[in-house]
């Protein structure tokens, strides 16, 4: 089966997006749409399951996602946070959440090295998150590209996520098409 056809076969299976019953095949669907889809196609279906009232909030998938990044992928997350939510604010969560290396580099404009993200507590992230998301809504975007990049992070939200930005995708591949 050429890479056309299986995503077509994806496509059909998700474009009704009706996420209430999420196939079995969801993990291995994904994999093969990842290989194939650009990684904005992927951005966007991944801003629509953190978006979605049938996952959890984003600033708990996003804290989930931390726990399992790399450190380079925790600094950029970070970094961005910041950049939303401005140094003094970021370092107040960070101090209260034992985070106290990282609020003082922050409070001090230096960027979060990968080596400071590594000791940044996920409920640290989850209140940034969410204060982020309060400040500026786009933040879900700008955090979508970044894990885009990194599908098997991404399937680590699980079946209901995957099936969310898998609807998302066949919907965009539908609009494309006509």
């Amino acid at each position: 089966m050429d890479w056309l056809k299986q995503v077509t076969d994806i496509v059909d299976k998700y474009g009704s997006g009706n996420t209430a019953n999420v196939p079995d095949s969801v993990e291995t669907d994904f994999d093969r749409l990842s290989r194939h889809a650009p990684a904005s196609t992927l951005s966007e279906g991944l801003a629509e399951a953190f978006r979605s009232d049938a996952t959890p909030p984003f600033a708990s998938m996003l804290s989930q996602l931390f726990g399992r990044s790399p450190a380079n992928q925790k600094s950029n997350v970070i970094n961005t946070l910041v950049a939303t939510l401005g140094p003094t604010l970021v370092s107040q969560l960070l101090t209260r959440h034992g985070a106290d290396r990282a609020a003082q580099e922050i409070q001090q404009g230096t960027p979060v090295t990968p080596d400071v993200a590594e000791q940044i507590p996920t409920t640290s992230i989850e209140a940034m998150a969410k204060e982020a998301e309060k400040k500026d809504p786009s933040i879900v975007d700008r955090i979508s590209k970044f894990y885009a990049e990194q599908p098997a992070l991404i399937k680590t939200l699980g079946g209901l996520a995957l099936a969310v930005a898998m609807a998302k995708v066949a919907q965009r591949q539908t609009e494309v098409k006509r």
